[in-house]
């Protein structure tokens, strides 16, 4: 896609660019609650499937926590433990100005993640006022489609639900990997390295706001 063609949506991803997030975080109060190291939970959630398998929408929140039951042999506090797994998300400050003024300028925005269901469930309580509200729309929720990025079929499926080819997608992911899964299903994609650098390239694509 020539670098000139102003896109006709521009899809962000959540985790590590509108929200920052850290695992090491999910797994040490995880654990703190059940009681064990938080290696445990980490081999569990994302040495092992059951992470991904959140992620995609095949196992639900109350089959995690029974199968984190049956690999730790008790059963620690349901809510406690789901507020540890889930209370670990910051707002990205950086972004906000920069998405605050790409909405006003009247650019159409979608959200295109890799998230669960509890974790969504936590994010779009309101605790987020101040980004998530309104101003995405579609939002493409790996665990609703049954398919995560990197795989093509999520990103067409963006696509699809915008009403748009994916050429006319321009695309911001913080992983390497995402980028390049977006790219062969044909979007425009960049890899998000700090709020400036985007700025940059949203520019280079014709884009104009006042930021």
């Amino acid at each position: 896609m020539p670098k000139t063609m102003v896109p006709r949506i521009i899809y962000f991803d959540l985790g590590n660019v509108l929200l920052r997030f850290s695992h090491d975080r999910q797994c040490r109060q995880m654990a703190e609650v059940a009681g064990v190291q938080p290696d445990v939970i980490r081999g569990l959630l994302y040495e092992g499937t059951l992470g991904r398998e959140l992620e995609c929408g095949s196992v639900s929140t109350a089959e995690a926590y029974e199968q984190l039951c049956a690999t730790i042999g008790t059963r620690p506090d349901f809510e406690r433990l789901r507020e540890a797994s889930n209370d670990i998300f910051q707002i990205n400050v950086s972004i906000i100005p920069l998405v605050a003024r790409l909405a006003a300028a009247g650019y159409r925005l979608g959200l295109l993640s890799n998230t669960s269901h509890g974790h969504w469930t936590y994010l779009s309580d309101g605790r987020y006022a101040s980004l998530l509200p309104g101003v995405f729309d579609p939002l493409i929720l790996s665990y609703e489609h049954g398919a995560m990025k990197p795989d093509a079929s999520i990103f067409l499926a963006a696509a699809e639900e915008a009403g748009v080819q994916p050429e006319e997608v321009f695309y911001i992911d913080d992983l390497p990997a995402n980028v390049e899964g977006a790219k062969r299903a044909g979007f425009d994609a960049v890899q998000y390295v700090g709020t400036g650098e985007l700025a940059v390239e949203l520019r280079k694509r014709g884009v104009r706001f006042s930021y």
